[in-house]
């Protein structure tokens, strides 16, 4: 029995500039980044399943 390795997609640096560009206030900006990264920690996974918003 073999062991393979999961490939895992790292998340793209200007993915992270480019959903902080959002039009929205910067309060909600913050909350989101926090939220959608504590939720990709929690989880161990690269994406917070809501992409394009601060944070995924």
């Amino acid at each position: 029995m073999h062991h393979h390795k999961e490939k895992r997609k790292r998340p793209v640096l200007k993915s992270f500039f480019t959903n902080l560009q959002a039009d929205m206030p910067w309060t909600r900006k913050i909350k989101l980044l926090i939220r959608n990264n504590w939720i990709k920690i929690r989880y161990l996974q690269d994406c917070c399943g809501h992409p394009g918003e601060p944070g995924c």
